[in-house]
């Protein structure tokens, strides 16, 4: 996998292209892939937390919102990104993942909660990218050489879609950053006032904190982390 990769981000000749009802939309390095079609390409499964901004969302003061998303297959020329707010295709975006930093995309193909993004970078960029994703994929592999000092590790439940349920029974959608045995972190169209008493999915507990793209919950007790997932996805419907 490793020299394949390399071999292409390297060898890959820049060009940009139209694409039947794309075409006013220009995104380089190759051909317009559909997501069905880059499930069977070379590319690295891996989960990554991350951010990105969309060039026409703002938030009530004006400024451009952040969203959370999480990367979930990653080539050194597309990824596949789950996210709260599915741009249109021809949407250009920011995006900052820890493990990779930060890079523009163009929106190739959308699905429900999921995006096609077409990465845009040099091919030194691109050949620096493929490597890093060689070592991401084998320390994944390797969960002996991954340490997390924490009392409770946070971990990314399988789901990343969920409900928040209000105290007086109303029911919004949100997206599920992260977790650990004693709460969990999510984003949300609503950011409710610390203290406020709320259940994610079927997990009661209270807001603790707010963050720049969402707001953490500490459970009312703490849950094991076999029936975490259940219990964070058990009521998705809104």
């Amino acid at each position: 996998m490793r020299s394949e990769l390399i071999s292409v981000a390297r060898n890959f000749p820049q060009r940009s292209i139209g694409h039947s009802s794309l075409q006013r939309c220009h995104f380089p390095w190759g051909l317009v892939v559909s997501i069905e079609r880059f499930l069977k390409q070379r590319a690295v499964d891996i989960v990554m937390e991350g951010t990105y901004v969309l060039s026409n969302w703002y938030d009530p003061q004006g400024k451009l919102r952040t969203f959370s998303c999480r990367a979930t297959r990653v080539s050194p020329f597309r990824m596949m990104v789950d996210m709260p707010v599915v741009g249109k295709v021809g949407d250009n975006l920011t995006s900052y993942f820890r493990d990779i930093g930060n890079f523009e995309g163009t929106i190739s193909d959308t699905g429900r909660s999921i995006v096609l993004l077409e990465i845009e970078m040099t091919q030194a960029m691109r050949a620096r990218l493929a490597e890093k994703l060689t070592w991401l994929e084998a320390k994944t592999k390797d969960p002996v050489s991954i340490v997390d000092v924490r009392k409770n590790p946070r971990f990314v439940p399988k789901a990343s879609r969920t409900t928040l349920t209000l105290a007086d029974g109303a029911v919004h959608g949100c997206f599920v950053i992260d977790a650990s045995q004693s709460g969990v972190a999510v984003m949300a169209e609503l950011q409710p006032p610390i203290g406020t008493p709320l259940a994610i999915g079927a997990c009661v507990g209270r807001v603790i904190r707010h963050t720049p793209d969402g707001f953490a919950v500490k459970f009312a007790k703490p849950q094991s982390r076999d029936e975490l997932n259940g219990l964070i996805v058990h009521a998705r419907s809104v």
